[in-house]
């Protein structure tokens, strides 16, 4: 199965609890895309211990896992884009969304 991920919220406990579902959809073998928007592209700023959505992320890309991040979003916020923010477009998250199965928002 195809399942995007489309997350928008920078409460840490929502990003890790999306992040660890994604893990959780991989390992089931199904193919994952998480597409970042709005306050959910300042993941990695609010990783804590308790939930590292920073190990999440990685965990999934090890895992060929693909994230993707809104460009206008992080450019909005004065960050710059990286392996695990890439800087990307709507044309990408309508991708996403149009090729997967299952789209699940966080």
């Amino acid at each position: 199965m195809k399942i995007g991920i489309v997350i928008a919220s920078n409460d840490a406990e929502t990003s890790w609890n999306a992040l660890r579902y994604a893990n959780f959809c991989r390992n089931q073998e199904d193919e994952v895309k998480v597409f970042f928007m709005g306050k959910g592209v300042e993941y990695q700023k609010v990783s804590t211990d308790k939930f590292n959505t920073v190990e999440q992320a990685q965990q999934l890309m090890d895992s060929d896992g693909k994230i993707y991040a809104c460009g206008s979003c992080i450019n909005s916020r004065e960050q710059e884009g990286s392996e695990m923010c890439p800087i990307s477009t709507m044309k990408d998250m309508y991708d996403i969304v149009k090729e997967s199965d299952k789209v699940i928002t966080f």
